[in-house]
C-alpha cells in the first residue's frame, strides 16, 4: 500500500459516516458529457468506501472498485450486499491489474491528487476502451466562497498535518488537455451542506490532515473546531459552502 493510501487508516469510520455525499447530479453529467450507458463497465479508482461506486451502481453500471487502503476496501466490500455488480479490488492507480481495453469510463472521485499522475494516466488509457473517457469527480467545502469557509481554511493550515503540502484542487482543464483529443469538459454545482457539531468535527477528523487521538496537536485542534463552532453557528447548526465538480476528457482514439 502507498504512504498516501496508508493516511487514511484510523479515519474510515469518520469518512464514511461524515464526509460529504456525491449528489445524483454526477450521474446525469456522466451521461450527458461521456454518453454513459447504463450496463457500461466503470473503473472507479481509489474508490474509498465506495461513496461515488454507489452513484453508479444504483443508475445500472456495473462497477470495479480499486482501492489500496485495506480498512476503506472493507467498508466498500458490504456494498456488495446490496448491488450484484461491484468487484472490489486490492490494487492501486498506477497498477489497476485490469485487461486492456475492458472498461468504458473511468471514474475518480477525491483522489487524483494522490496519485502518481503520469502513471496513473498511462494506466487509465490502457485500461480504457478506444475512446473511453476519464471523470474526475469532486464534492467538497468551496475553500473560499464564504467568511466562515475562509476562517476553516485556516484553521486548517494552522493545525493540519503538513496541510500546505497536501491542499490539492480539482486539475484545472488546461493542465488536464494534453492528455485529451480536445475534448474536455468542466462543470461545477455550488451547494451547502449543515453541519451540527458531532458532523462537523467527525468530517474534519475524516481529513488525512487532522491530527488523530495521541498526537500531540489533537486536543488543541479540538478546541479550536469547537470554537469555531460556536462563533458562526445559528441554532447548533454550521452551514459551509460547497461545490460539486466534474472535470472529463476523451482518451486517444
Amino acid at each position: 500500500m502507498t504512504a498516501n493510501a496508508e493516511r487514511f487508516t484510523g479515519r474510515v469510520e469518520e469518512y464514511e459516516r461524515y464526509r460529504l455525499r456525491y449528489p445524483t447530479w454526477v450521474v446525469e453529467v456522466l451521461r450527458d458529457r461521456c454518453g454513459l450507458r447504463a450496463g457500461d463497465l466503470v473503473a472507479d479508482v481509489g474508490a474509498g468506501t465506495g461513496m461515488l461506486a454507489e452513484i453508479l451502481l444504483e443508475a445500472g453500471n456495473p462497477v470495479v472498485a480499486i482501492e489500496p487502503n485495506a480498512e476503506m476496501r472493507l467498508v466498500c466490500s458490504r456494498l456488495t450486499e446490496r448491488y450484484a455488480g461491484l468487484r472490489v479490488v486490492d490494487a492501486a492507480a498506477e497498477a489497476t491489474g485490469l485487461e486492456d481495453a475492458s472498461v468504458d469510463l473511468v471514474s475518480v472521485g477525491r483522489a487524483f491528487h494522490w496519485f502518481e499522475r503520469e502513471r496513473a494516466l498511462k494506466e487509465f488509457q490502457r485500461i480504457l476502451k478506444p475512446g473511453g473517457w476519464v471523470a474526475l469527480v469532486s464534492n467538497r467545502r468551496d475553500r473560499s466562497s464564504s467568511e466562515i469557509n475562509r476562517a476553516y481554511e485556516a484553521l486548517l493550515a494552522d493545525f493540519g498535518t503538513d496541510y500546505s503540502d497536501t491542499r490539492s484542487e480539482m486539475q484545472s482543464v488546461e493542465g488536464l488537455r494534453p492528455y485529451g483529443d480536445g475534448e474536455v469538459f468542466h462543470v461545477k454545482l455550488p451547494g451547502e451542506e449543515r453541519l451540527s457539531l458531532e458532523q462537523f468535527l467527525g468530517q474534519t477528523q475524516s481529513l488525512s490532515v487532522a491530527p488523530l487521538k495521541g498526537d500531540a496537536r489533537y486536543e488543541e485542534m479540538q478546541k479550536a473546531l469547537k470554537d469555531l463552532f460556536a462563533r458562526w453557528s445559528v441554532d447548533g447548526v454550521m452551514r459551509l459552502g460547497t461545490r460539486c465538480e466534474v472535470v472529463g476528457w476523451r482518451t486517444h482514439l
